[in-house]
């Protein structure tokens, strides 16, 4: 609590769904000077908003959780919009980070920045030791340079910056939009929509061989405002659970807790995306403490209740 005493903090995409869940632990430890930029008045693409908003705000930590980002379509197209919006975004609040003097900057990247074939568990030490998997390979290098950026700010300038990589998200308030979401929010909306209309079947993505591991927003969000008190080297830290599922695995255990009934159609000439992700988490642990709490089971239970309370309404 003392941490957090008349600090005065920015959360970029605080407006968004995972950072919703951050102001709610922010002030759930006593953090009462939180600004949030919203889009419609501050566009982190243009310099000259960046700086205004730093002149407005004045703050002691800048927590930069705000991307550009979808599934693995959006991300097939819009590769060059993935790669620009995040990499001028993050450089430029970076960079004006460094000359407004602020104390300390927390970026939050991908996940997606990881080589294709890294062994499991992904370890912080593997991250250059291959390239992205090619769909998500602009948006996934765009977050790396920020790394990079840090360590070389850290060792020119003294600048307080730490890297953080959170595994997939999920949970309420996710993006439930089927042009853009991600995996779980879009199975939990196909299985749910289906019921409603009565039908007997649906089609998800690939060969359902992939694994994913997943992490409850509010488990991320813990993590995220832990390193920001107590994490201040270069290393990356990978924000995770440390398990895997196969696809076809989720497919099933959602059909379970929705109980659709119907028939599931794999489509395997979409793609599958990076054949496994699991991080080694020991790293957060040994440095802040930071272990989820929330099983897979209850967190989907969650997401599934949230939604369909919103699409009752």
């Amino acid at each position: 609590m003392k941490f957090w005493k008349n600090k005065r903090v920015v959360v970029t995409g605080g407006a968004g769904f995972l950072g919703s869940f951050v102001l709610e632990n922010l002030k759930k430890r006593g953090c009462e000077s939180i600004f949030v930029p919203k889009v419609e008045n501050f566009d982190l693409r243009n310099l000259a908003d960046i700086k205004e908003m730093y002149d407005v705000a004045r703050p002691d930590i800048v927590i930069h959780l705000a991307a550009v980002v979808g599934g693995i379509g959006a991300n097939r197209e819009n590769p060059g919009k993935f790669f620009y919006d995040n990499a001028i975004m993050g450089l430029q609040l970076i960079e004006q980070a460094r000359l407004f003097g602020i104390q300390k900057f927390v970026c939050i990247g991908t996940i997606c920045a990881y080589p294709k074939f890294t062994p499991v568990p992904f370890k912080e030490d593997d991250i250059w030791n291959g390239y992205p998997e090619e769909t998500n390979a602009p948006y996934g290098l765009a977050k790396k340079m920020l790394l990079v950026q840090l360590q070389a700010y850290r060792e020119q300038y003294g600048m307080n910056g730490i890297y953080l990589l959170p595994v997939n998200l999920y949970g309420p308030r996710d993006n439930f939009d089927p042009r853009s979401s991600h995996v779980i929010p879009a199975l939990i909306k196909k299985c749910v929509d289906a019921q409603r209309e009565g039908k007997d079947s649906l089609e998800v993505w690939g060969t359902g061989e992939a694994s994913r591991e997943f992490i409850y927003a509010d488990d991320a969000a813990e993590g995220i405002v832990l390193a920001t008190e107590k994490y201040d080297k270069p290393a990356p830290v990978n924000i995770g659970v440390g398990f895997e599922i196969k696809i076809k695995d989720l497919v099933q255990l959602i059909v379970n807790l929705t109980g659709f009934k119907g028939e599931i159609i794999w489509d395997p000439s979409k793609p599958d995306g990076q054949p496994r992700r699991m991080l080694d988490t020991s790293r957060a642990q040994a440095e802040f403490g930071f272990k989820a709490k929330t099983s897979f089971e209850e967190g989907l239970k969650n997401t599934i209740e949230w939604y369909r309370n919103q699409t009752a309404k």
